[in-house]
């Protein structure tokens, strides 16, 4: 059973270097275990979702020019999240203000090609049917 995603949950994105956390905003105003709960909703880059380290996407127009720049020598630059829809598919049965609730199976898509998954739910006991 997939459990509910909550704030400072642990994220990892395809084409980054580095694990990030996701921040969700009390105005849910839904908790578990004494951290806000996410919906689908939660998906604002540098809002919601922090960079990734170094990008290493090659459709990501910085690595790109800085990977031609270095004659075709990867060159992977700073991320900066460009997600511009919302987690899918999150809970088909449990809803925070008006939106599915945010369940570790969900993914989020970057514009740069990055895959976004949820590694860490940010809590332990709260199960979603």
């Amino acid at each position: 059973m997939p459990k509910q995603v909550v704030n400072n949950a642990q994220l990892q994105c395809s084409f980054g270097t580095s694990p990030s956390n996701l921040v969700v905003l009390p105005m849910n105003q839904v908790q578990a275990e004494n951290q806000p709960s996410a919906n689908i909703m939660d998906y604002i880059p540098m809002t919601n979702i922090m960079p990734f380290g170094m990008c290493q996407s090659p459709a990501n127009p910085q690595v790109a020019a800085a990977t031609a720049a270095a004659l075709g020598v990867l060159t992977p630059q700073p991320c900066v999240p460009a997600t511009t829809s919302p987690w899918t598919p999150g809970s088909p049965t449990v809803m925070i203000k008006n939106q599915p609730a945010l369940d570790t199976p969900s993914m989020c898509i970057c514009m740069w090609a990055g895959n976004i998954t949820i590694t860490q739910e940010g809590q332990q006991n709260e199960q979603i049917p």
